[in-house]
């Protein structure tokens, strides 16, 4: 499956916070390990790379929001000096991707696009919270 389709894709992700703490850098992004988990099972690398064309900065952990330590993109990376707001993607994310996404800690299972040179599709669309609670009852 990866060899075939792993990069046809990657996840796109924007910068949410950077912080430093006991002498390391943390960016902090608004993906997680419940669209991507491949780097928290098995130390996978995916590239990251910033939509914008930045030199290498400093040595930084590229983590998500979700609090669990496996919650991590990239660990002591050679990273751009990234910024709130800022676009990265996480390349070779092709394949297990989705197949491997959860809805862990509520969190809504992400769109997937579809980009064929300069055509661009919403193939499958965000969940919505509204969609995570449709298959939920109340007793009673």
């Amino acid at each position: 499956g990866r060899a075939l389709v792993g990069d046809a894709g990657g996840l796109l992700t924007r910068v949410v916070f950077v912080k430093e703490q006991h002498g390391k850098r943390f960016v902090v992004v608004d993906a997680a390990m419940t669209e991507l988990i491949r780097p928290a099972l098995y130390d996978a690398y995916h590239a990251v790379m910033p939509v914008l064309e930045a030199p290498p900065g400093e040595t930084a952990d590229l983590v998500g929001p979700v609090c669990e330590t496996g919650d991590f993109f990239a660990l002591d990376r050679a990273l751009p000096p990234l910024a709130r707001g800022d676009l990265v993607l996480l390349r070779g994310a092709g394949a297990y991707g989705m197949s491997m996404a959860s809805q862990y800690n509520s969190r809504p299972l992400a769109a997937e696009i579809l980009v064929e040179g300069a055509d661009v599709q919403v193939i499958r669309r965000r969940q919505s919270y509204e969609d995570l609670w449709r298959e939920e009852a109340r007793p009673g």
